[in-house]
């Protein structure tokens, strides 16, 4: 493997579709901590949901394929994803602003 497979990348992910209320965040939260990422879940005012993860390229193509697929109950009608500077001391994954 090289340095570069295991480099720490970041990743902001933008969800869009029925992605509130169908348990979304709790299910970004438990697929970030099978692939070991950190980050957090957080719904926006606009009706999407935010992720912000850090892993290696593999942890975060995982996530990405979990994301476009979502729970049960989503339609994840798009994914947009976006490079992001890595977090320092960022080393576990939580929901923010569970309301």
């Amino acid at each position: 493997m090289s340095p570069t497979e295991n480099a720490t990348l970041a990743r902001r992910f933008l969800i869009r579709g029925r992605v509130q209320g169908v348990g979304f965040r709790w299910f970004v939260e438990r697929e970030a901590h099978i692939l070991g990422i950190a980050g957090w879940v957080r719904n926006n005012h606009d009706g999407s949901v935010e992720v912000l993860a850090q892993g290696t390229r593999d942890q975060l193509s995982g996530l990405h394929s979990r994301l476009r697929e979502g729970p049960r109950a989503a339609r994840v009608d798009a994914v947009e994803v976006s490079d992001a500077p890595a977090v320092a001391r960022l080393n576990s994954f939580r929901i923010e602003g569970a309301w």
